[in-house]
């Protein structure tokens, strides 16, 4: 919906005027002219619109509606929104400059994910939009622009969050000290942003408003709506609603607040780096007990097609090597370690180690999933070459205690980067250059 242009054009369009160059007549058209659009919000050398305003506002209206959350006043609302966009056409301006390309590939990968949410196929997804009243061309594009923010994100935000060995094992062993460790919980939140070279006056001014908003949630005001009325965290507009989430998922300044809470109850105001937080727990739950998962030992051979040696010819190598070590003449790991191209295998024979099939490429996982035990698979191309896979075994394995640390390893990324991605939003913001027409 959203594109940079050069402003000048953009003020000619929105004004519904010609330039002069372009009509003979522009003189005359410029005291009759009809408003198409209008510019809400200068970003920089691109701009937002009143309809992508309204049409944003509509479906943030519909979805909290649906939701049962009450609405703010029409102008909150719409200034929320307009936040939303300016945001984001800052983030876009940035992914641009960076030359961050989505390929049609990336695209199509994601429409097919949201497709399978919906229990459809990626051929059925645009009558399924178009139902909806969705333009499928333009889902598309603004799908495309949300996959280039969010590669945008990952270079400049969680790339550089280093968690160290050490790191984990404290959190871990503090993690088995706490209640939330076992739990899940449904947290709804609100912040005040404040910039990071914030003056006094005006912490104290977010600090104000943040205790007036904390003491409106207590006295009973609908905590969804003081969130999407106040609430400068990308969650505003979906009420604050942060989901269900493990007491290991939860943003690290969170975590120990939330297991003293019972649902219902409403934090006091909380002070980080980014701002002042307020926290209504919405619910609590369980977490799952041991994760036990089944493991295949494996062990292959790859090899690459080239120039010289093309697909056929590497394929029929293979064969020629199955045969000889199903009859006796070669062993698979001297092949292996002589031939195989997958070079952190090929040392070890081919040997893959115990892992989950699900663990490799979905080609390489089918064929997996159909051998016996001891079996060699004819070849078979991947994305990688042309393998020969071996199974040498099946086993059930009690992954508790190693899904355990990468989910804490997850928890702690995810943790810092919603921490460090609220630093990030504000800094953008703040080096950017914004004129609100609303």
């Amino acid at each position: 919906m959203r594109r940079s242009v050069h402003l000048p054009t953009a003020w000619l369009i929105s004004l519904g005027l010609a330039a002069a160059s372009l009509a003979p007549n522009a003189k005359e058209l410029s005291t009759k002219g009809v408003l198409l659009d209008r510019v809400v919000a200068v970003v920089n050398d691109g701009v937002v619109l009143e309809s992508e305003l309204d049409l944003e506002t509509r479906e943030i209206e519909n979805r909290l509606q649906t939701q049962h959350v009450a609405l703010p006043p029409e102008a909150v609302l719409r200034q929320q929104v307009l936040d939303r966009l300016v945001g984001e056409e800052i983030q876009q301006q940035h992914a641009d400059r960076a030359g961050i390309k989505v390929t049609d590939e990336q695209v199509n990968a994601a429409l097919e994910d949201i497709a399978k949410r919906q229990n459809l196929t990626l051929d059925q997804l645009p009558e399924k939009l178009a139902a909806d009243g969705i333009d499928y061309p333009q889902y598309r594009l603004e799908l495309k622009r949300e996959i280039a923010r969010q590669i945008l994100r990952q270079r400049d935000v969680v790339q550089r969050i280093v968690i160290t060995p050490r790191e984990l094992d404290q959190y871990l062993d503090h993690q088995k000290k706490t209640a939330t460790a076992s739990n899940e919980y449904n947290v709804a939140h609100i912040l005040i942003a404040v910039p990071q070279d914030a003056k006094p006056a005006q912490l104290a001014q977010a600090n104000t408003l943040a205790h007036e908003i904390d003491d409106r949630a207590h006295k009973g005001e609908e905590f969804g709506a003081l969130a999407v009325a106040y609430s400068q965290s990308e969650s505003a507009l979906e009420g604050g609603s942060l989901g269900w989430r493990k007491g290991t998922e939860l943003p690290t300044f969170l975590a120990d607040v939330v297991a003293r809470m019972s649902p219902g109850d409403i934090s006091e105001v909380l002070q980080t780096p980014s701002g002042f937080h307020i926290v209504k727990l919405l619910g609590r739950r369980a977490a799952g007990g041991p994760q036990i998962v089944q493991q295949v030992h494996l062990r292959h051979i790859l090899l690459k097609p080239t120039e010289i040696e093309d697909d056929a010819t590497v394929e029929q190598k293979l064969s020629r090597w199955r045969e000889q070590i199903l009859s006796g003449k070669e062993e698979f790991g001297v092949l292996a370690k002589t031939y195989s191209q997958d070079s952190a295998s090929a040392v070890g024979g081919g040997d893959l180690g115990w892992t989950e099939a699900s663990a490799f490429v979905p080609e390489f996982s089918a064929v997996v999933a159909g051998l016996k035990e001891n079996e060699i698979s004819q070849p078979f191309r991947t994305q990688y070459g042309w393998h020969i896979v071996q199974l040498l075994g099946h086993r059930d394995f009690d992954n508790t205690n190693e899904a355990a640390r990468e989910r804490a390893y997850e928890a702690m990324r995810d943790s810092r980067v919603e921490e460090a991605t609220e630093l990030w939003l504000q800094q953008i913001r703040d080096e950017a250059y914004v004129e609100m027409r609303l």
